[in-house]
């Protein structure tokens, strides 16, 4: 059964830094790439930033320059080291496998996500 344990989350200051991490089960991990996605305030669920099985990386504009993603196959985690947070970021973050469909990334369909909170 494919799990996703999410952790790292916290309350922190415009300015400040959290990193996020995310220790996969029920799958390969080292054959698919993974995905952190979030859901804001009034939001939809969306993609912040991914990593391929090649290394390759994508982030949303919002997030380039401050966020950054890395894995480590030897324990089947992947984090998202966030700094320079903006009250924007705040949100539910949640990590996907990246052959799992997009539109059930931030359900909990497979696991509960971190909640990240910023403050001005």
């Amino acid at each position: 059964e494919v799990h996703f344990n999410v952790s790292g989350g916290g309350s922190v200051e415009a300015g400040g830094s959290l990193r996020l991490s995310c220790i996969a089960s029920g799958f390969t991990f080292n054959d698919q790439g993974m995905r952190w996605y979030r859901r804001g305030p009034g939001n939809g669920c969306d993609l912040v930033s991914s990593i391929n099985i090649n290394g390759q990386t994508y982030y949303q504009d919002s997030v380039k320059g401050r966020f950054t993603i890395s894995q480590d196959n030897a324990k089947n985690t992947v984090y998202l080291q966030m700094t320079t947070l903006e009250p924007e970021d705040t949100a539910e973050y949640y990590c996907a496998a990246g052959f799992l469909p997009s539109t059930y990334a931030c359900a909990g369909h497979w696991g509960q996500g971190t909640q990240v909170t910023v403050s001005a």
